[in-house]
């Protein structure tokens, strides 16, 4: 499978998410829970970079090694759509 490393870490971060949401039904102390989100937060982003260098490696890689000139630039516009987006966060 080729996302299964951010596979894995969707997965710890859904436990994460899991376990904020205990400690705010709890009321733990506020800076705990922000701990927890930012470890989350962490985790989607690295499980994020992960899904780009993988589509990078294997998508991008197999239109321009088809010489396909239509199937490239759509492969560049959604990788420029990703990055605008990333800009605006």
């Amino acid at each position: 499978m080729k996302h299964e490393k951010a596979l894995r870490k969707l997965k710890t971060a859904r436990g994460q998410i899991d376990a904020a949401i205990k400690m705010i039904e709890e009321e733990r102390y506020c800076i705990d829970i922000s701990k927890q989100l930012l470890a989350t937060i962490s985790l989607l982003k690295n499980a994020h970079s992960e899904i780009l260098k993988k589509h990078i490696e294997t998508c991008v890689k197999d239109a321009t090694s088809s010489n396909d000139a239509e199937e490239i630039n759509v492969k560049l516009e959604e990788l420029e759509e990703v990055f605008d987006y990333l800009k605006k966060t």
